[in-house]
């Protein structure tokens, strides 16, 4: 804040101010955030918030870091009797009302700092989320050897697998909930992108076609989001083919190696490639950032055609999901939550790469092994390989006879 000469700031976004003050609440559904206001300023920062939500544990931390406490509704009396020379206001996150209660000579506007700081996980965020990556790998391949199974049985329905994959999710350690309403479409309902399931679209799921099951969970050690899509039983040709046009863009984005700060734009197009050769697309973004047992959806990298002028940077996280939707018929998406790490230092600067922090199965029957590259192969091999590595030592021997499977090498020319 000093680099642009503010002397103070309004945080409004709610996990803005749960980042900034390293506390989670409860206040928003699947998000683990608290309804509040942060005023920060030289020598004094106070947090606005309705006091009966604070234990005696949480009320002697913020005493310790000296940060005050008032009342919620009492923000604008914050802001009238703010006494700095100037203050920084998000625009795009600060309401008018309270824009309009500040006293001070001048109005900064411009982002908040807030957002960028958080983006770049610390050492100890990065621990959390491949704490939680694990556990959610186990929850995953319990869920997928029972799913086949189960389905076979004719009982099952959308709502079913949901609820099945989420009782699987709080078996484990620090499981705080969902971290967004899970979408399981069946054939048709796949192709609807933010499909979620009601007591009257629900329909059961059947040996045969393909399952969509985009979903993810909160722990108190961090936030997951992975997305696979299952074939069931028989599936036809063209099902196939656009499963491994899908992949394939997934495995491009996945491989990437680019230059520090280029932005998500930048990066969008190695994952829509293969889909954009035959004349198809997506019309959602390529990925997003993950909070840290925060908030799902996280900027401000984002990766999408539209211009997002964030840059990319170690310690970042982002979603890597490239899809086909084929209306009234079927749809395909495969995600992994990935982490940007360093590659390597060149005379041109220096290059970043992602390594998954997601650890599941990609489903390998509806495969098209001889539209995969070399290359992709022995990405996916590879992929696979770290997978049953690192979730095999916390498994059953059941469980991990499944994930051998799974995650057996593909062979090209097979």
């Amino acid at each position: 804040m000093r680099t642009v000469h503010a002397d103070g700031t309004l945080v409004s976004t709610l996990d803005d101010v749960a980042w900034t003050l390293n506390l989670r609440g409860s206040d928003v559904q699947c998000n683990p955030v608290f309804v509040a206001y942060l005023l920060i300023e030289q020598s004094r920062t106070t947090l606005y918030i309705n006091k009966e939500k604070l234990g005696a544990e949480v009320a002697a931390y913020l005493k310790s870091q000296q940060i005050e406490v008032a009342e919620y509704a009492d923000v604008d009396k914050g802001l009238a009797r703010y006494a700095e020379y100037n203050i920084l206001l998000d625009p795009n996150t600060t309401n008018y009302t309270l824009a309009q209660k500040v006293m001070c000579q001048e109005i900064i506007a411009m982002p908040s700092p807030v957002p960028a700081l958080k983006a770049v996980k610390n050492d100890a965020e990065i621990r959390g989320f491949r704490n939680a990556m694990l556990k959610d790998g186990i929850a995953m391949v319990k869920f997928l050897k029972w799913l086949k199974p189960a389905v076979e049985s004719g009982t099952e329905t959308e709502i079913s697998l949901d609820e099945k994959l989420t009782s699987f999710r709080a078996e484990q350690p620090l499981f705080r909930g969902k971290s967004f309403e899970t979408i399981v479409g069946y054939e048709a309902h796949g192709a609807i992108v933010h499909y979620e399931a009601t007591l009257e679209t629900d329909i059961p799921v059947k040996p045969r076609g393909l399952v969509l099951i985009d979903s993810g969970a909160q722990y108190q050690d961090g936030t997951t989001d992975i997305t696979r899509t299952i074939a069931l039983g028989e599936t036809t040709p063209e099902q196939r083919t656009a499963y491994t046009l899908v992949l394939k863009g997934f495995i491009n984005f996945a491989m990437l190696k680019f230059p520090d700060g280029a932005t998500g734009t930048q990066l969008d197009a190695t994952a829509r490639l293969p889909l954009w050769r035959e004349g198809m697309n997506y019309l959602h973004g390529t990925g997003h950032g993950v909070g840290a047992y925060l908030n799902v959806h996280e900027g401000p990298q984002q990766v999408r055609m539209q211009w997002r002028p964030a840059p990319f940077h170690a310690g970042m996280t982002i979603t890597d999901e490239p899809g086909l939707y084929i209306e009234g018929e079927y749809g395909i998406r495969i995600e992994n939550t990935l982490l940007t790490v360093p590659y390597r230092s060149t005379a041109f600067g220096e290059f970043l790469q992602f390594t998954s922090l997601t650890l599941c199965p990609i489903d390998t029957a509806p495969i098209v092994l001889s539209m995969l590259s070399a290359e992709e192969i022995t990405w996916l091999n590879d992929y696979h390989r770290m997978v049953y590595t690192t979730l095999a030592p916390h498994l059953d021997r059941e469980h991990l006879v499944w994930l051998k499977e799974a995650t057996k090498p593909l062979e090209l020319g097979r």
